[in-house]
């Protein structure tokens, strides 16, 4: 007897079925009925890569401009199907690169008949994007743009045969009969799209056909009314539209895994091992047609394996064993690393799959901000459950990633960290975006070495769990697991690499400690009022130095020249030389007039480099009465402590720390100040 709770939980479920949506997605019918939906959505009928091209850009793209350089970003790639799980980030023009051959191929221009390989060191998101690819060809199949059909046989009193390879149903019509059929179908009220017919029926359907043509005598509207045309989903579970081959040891490997083999319980009903019904069409190459067939790591695949291959792409057949070729139609995409590639540029047996490969290099992200959304994906606070992130632990891991897969910079005084910089979008000073132009010409390499994301993810997986005592995960930790792992990386080569790779940790950890320093300062400084009681000052003076006026007095009343001491003092802050004070000052009340010009009001915070300024002299005018220094000795009044809580709330609150990693940065800072003031006291 059931309870009334699990009867309770089925009604629910009920009520959450579709089960008009289900009848529309098994939908069936006669040929006549296709010829109707063709006639009135002539895309249905689309090839492969039609559909595949036409999937992407149906999910909309954003076009945007980057160092003078036109550039697409695909929100295919996104993955809108599981909110972003298998998103890729950073590689926009790679990505503009494979969607421009698949929109090639769909328009027959010679791509359709190659081997896309995506190319790149191991972590660059290659086996990420064909699952989306996968992933997207399944969903868009549910959908009405994307709709699939196909057909089974229904022979009068005979038992139902499936189509074994999921086939286009326009290949039932005979090649006599295809002008005529294409220009009925041409006369519908969709006519943008231009239906071709390629391909003839698979072994198992013409032998069908061929019997039941036969037994008509020759009609073939009595042989298409015993066929039913359905709806086809493609999934890669079922192994339906959409297969995956994967090299294995060379003793166990055979190619009848992609052109499928002979059953041999068939072929004593049958008596015949070359009857089309005693074979099984169910190799990867098979069940793939209509869709999209993925090799992973395709260079490692035996030679045998590439005749097959070779013609799949080329020609669009395959050749079963004892059967004539038979048409395919899918998108061929293989994916391999560096090693792999610079095996088969040297082996000359070779040559005629290079000569039908299009390769693709699929870099590590260059870009720092692009990085750091990779491991924002994984580790955020919904999942990671018990422990508090701290503010830059994911950035420093991005920023020592990307450090390490960009080459020196051959221009004088420009160091490797600016470059990230630059290639990250920030502006520096003397520096333009043909500066960035020229200097990514000179490394054409980049982002195809250094570390790899999955080298991050494990060390900010360990840095989790290492230390369960700790709610918070902060750089500090991170580093130590990012310095810690070098020397068991597998795929480091050499000390020098080794070496290299932790000089720039030490640079991350310099960036690190003015990133600290300039958020404690911050924090220090956020009294906004007296921030623009002093910038108003600042503007006041500068203003009557330019135009070379008097500042009235406000204490008694009297004009008198602009406070110099109080410009220099702000200025020098942010290392503005006395040679350059005018040109800086006149820049500022440029600033300040453009602005007005635009309708828009100046604020103490408007300009980067001033804000920059203010913050420092005032944190300069105030860190003594805080004495954040008496943190590193543990002999702290009461009323400096007050004045600490307050900064370290300002901190919770404004820039995500916790209580634990907020002291624990409080306490970082002020250890450096105080060897600071050491260093002062020492000169």
């Amino acid at each position: 007897m059931s309870s009334p709770q699990g009867t309770a939980i089925l009604d629910k479920i009920k009520e959450l079925q579709d089960t008009s949506g289900f009848r529309d997605l098994h939908w069936e019918g006669s040929f006549t009925d296709y010829l109707d939906i063709v006639r009135q959505d002539p895309q249905v009928a689309r090839t492969a890569y039609q559909r595949l091209h036409d999937m992407i850009v149906s999910q909309g793209y954003e076009e945007y401009n980057r160092n003078r350089e036109s550039l697409i970003h695909y929100r295919f790639f996104d993955d809108p199907f599981e909110n972003g799980r298998d998103a890729v980030f950073g590689i926009d023009k790679p990505l503009m690169d494979l969607v421009q051959i698949f929109q090639s191929a769909a328009r027959h221009y010679g791509t359709e008949r190659r081997v896309i390989l995506l190319h790149g060191p191991v972590g660059t998101a290659k086996s990420t994007i064909v699952r989306l690819l996968k992933k997207g060809l399944e969903a868009y199949s549910r959908t009405d743009e994307g709709r699939v059909y196909t057909f089974y046989w229904s022979p009068d009193g005979g038992e139902r045969m499936d189509c074994p390879m999921h086939e286009e149903p326009l290949h039932l019509i005979p090649p006599e009969f295809r002008p005529v059929v294409l220009r009925e179908l041409s006369n519908g009220p969709t006519v943008a799209f231009q239906i071709d017919i390629e391909g003839e029926l698979c072994p198992a359907c013409r032998f069908i056909y061929n019997e039941l043509l036969e037994k008509a005598h020759g009609d073939w509207t009595e042989v298409v009314r015993q066929i039913r045309v359905r709806r086809l989903l493609l999934s890669e579970k079922d192994r339906v539209g959409i297969g995956t081959f994967q090299p294995k040891d060379e003793k166990n490997q055979d190619s009848t895994e992609l052109t499928g083999d002979i059953n041999y319980r068939k072929i004593a009903e049958y008596g015949s091992d070359s009857d089309p019904r005693a074979f099984n069409f169910d190799g990867e190459l098979n069940i793939a047609n209509r869709g999209l067939v993925e090799f992973i790591e395709i260079l490692k695949l035996d030679v045998a394996f590439l005749y097959d291959l070779l013609t799949a792409s080329q020609e669009h057949k395959i050749k079963p064993k004892k059967f004539a070729h038979t048409d395919i139609d899918e998108v061929i995409l293989g994916h391999t690393n560096e090693a792999e590639y610079r095996r088969l540029l040297s082996n000359e047996y070779m040559e005629a799959l290079r000569d039908r490969t299009i390769k693709i290099d699929v870099p590590y992200n260059t870009r720092f901000s692009e990085e750091v959304k990779i491991y924002e994906r994984d580790f955020n606070n919904r999942r990671v459950i018990g422990k508090h992130i701290a503010p830059h632990t994911l950035e420093i891991a991005g920023l020592w990633a990307v450090l390490t897969r960009l080459e020196e910079p051959k221009r004088a005084g420009l160091t490797l960290l600016q470059k990230l910089k630059l290639y990250d979008g920030r502006s520096l000073p003397g520096f333009t975006e043909d500066s960035v132009i020229e200097l990514q010409f000179e490394a054409r390499n980049e982002g195809m070495f250094g570390i790899s994301p999955r080298y991050i993810q494990d060390k900010l997986s360990n840095a989790l769990v290492s230390d369960q005592s700790r709610t918070c995960l902060n750089p500090f930790m991170l580093m130590r697991e990012l310095e810690a792992g070098l020397k068991h990386h597998s795929l480091i080569t050499g000390d020098e690499q080794r070496t290299r790779y932790r000089e720039l940790l030490s640079v991350v950890r310099d960036e690190f400690d003015e990133i600290v320093k300039n958020e404690v300062q911050r924090a220090i400084t956020a009294d906004e009022e007296a921030v623009k009681r002093l910038s108003a000052n600042y503007i006041d003076n500068v203003k009557a130095y330019t135009q070379r006026q008097k500042v009235r007095n406000p204490f008694t009343g009297q004009d008198e020249p602009p406070d110099e001491r109080l410009m220099r003092s702000i200025e020098e802050k942010i290392e503005i030389p006395e040679s350059r004070k005018d040109d800086f000052r006149r820049e500022i009340m440029n600033y300040i007039g453009a602005l007005a010009i635009e309708g828009k009001t100046f604020s103490w915070n408007s300009n980067e480099r001033l804000r920059r300024a203010l913050e420092l002299k005032l944190f300069e005018d105030q860190k003594d009465s805080i004495k954040l220094t008496s943190l590193v000795s543990n002999v702290i009044d009461e009323e400096t402590q007050q004045k600490i809580d307050v900064v370290k709330s300002r901190m919770m609150k404004n820039q995500g720390y916790c209580d634990v990693c907020a002291t624990d940065v409080l306490n970082y800072v002020a250890s450096i100040f105080a060897r600071g003031d050491t260093k002062e006291r020492l000169a």
